[in-house]
């Protein structure tokens, strides 16, 4: 079943994003003069939903990959801004093998999950954690059960551990390069408008909205 509306406005852009980018995404709007509709979800339900035909005018990623699985259907594409994997527990840990239950975006799917899973493969510690894992639907999911302690960790990106009321950014992943594509979709009903948003996602006013949040961000260049 599709989660984004089919009955925008003519004057109103449709904008999918990913999950962690709600909070930074609407205080941008907010400044914003023209009209906007937001659906926020983890990014491979979002492809999955523009693939099946929603009316999207703009996709925000928090991935590549599943930018890259859309790409027949993108007129235009950039990257934006980029972020970094943390782990986030309430208890102190000394190293995550110690955990009995850990939250990560389901690491077949969510981008958060597959960042994950690939740095601990890489690291040869995924075998030991995979049957620790608790996949959640995305990236705020799993912050919520390490917020609320029912999970004794999760992996989420550092700008929604900036969110947590209790939960405390416990390790840094250093190494997966994660960037978010922002793409004017072929299928836009407002392509025009659509261009002047994502222009204006680069401009100064708005990165530094994205910098307070804790994005990094990206020269407004092709993603290659």
């Amino acid at each position: 079943m599709l989660l984004i509306a089919g009955c925008a406005r003519h004057d109103e852009l449709q904008i999918a994003a990913a999950a962690s980018l709600q909070d930074a995404l609407r205080e941008v709007a907010a400044k914003y003069p023209g009209r906007i509709t937001f659906v926020f979800g983890a990014s491979n339900i979002l492809a999955q939903q523009i693939r099946a035909g929603a009316p999207v005018d703009v996709f925000l990623s928090a991935d590549e990959a599943t930018m890259n699985k859309i790409a027949d259907l993108v007129a235009t594409r950039q990257d934006l801004l980029s972020n970094e994997l943390v782990v986030v527990s309430r208890e102190p840990l000394r190293d995550l093998l110690g955990v009995q239950r850990l939250a990560l975006g389901d690491p077949s799917a969510v981008p958060a999950g597959v960042y994950a899973r690939e740095y601990f493969q890489q690291h040869g510690l995924w075998e030991a954690l995979r049957p620790k894992v608790i996949p959640m639907d995305n990236v705020r999911a799993a912050l919520a059960a390490a917020d609320n302690g029912s999970v004794d960790a999760a992996v989420v990106y550092r700008t929604d551990a900036l969110l947590a009321k209790r939960a405390r950014v416990t390790m840094t992943l250093r190494g997966p390069v994660i960037r978010y594509p922002v793409a004017i979709l072929r299928g836009a009903k407002r392509p025009d408008a659509a261009r002047r948003f994502v222009d204006y996602l680069a401009s100064p006013s708005a990165a530094a909205v994205f910098r307070r949040f804790g994005f990094g961000t990206l020269p407004p260049r092709p993603a290659a």
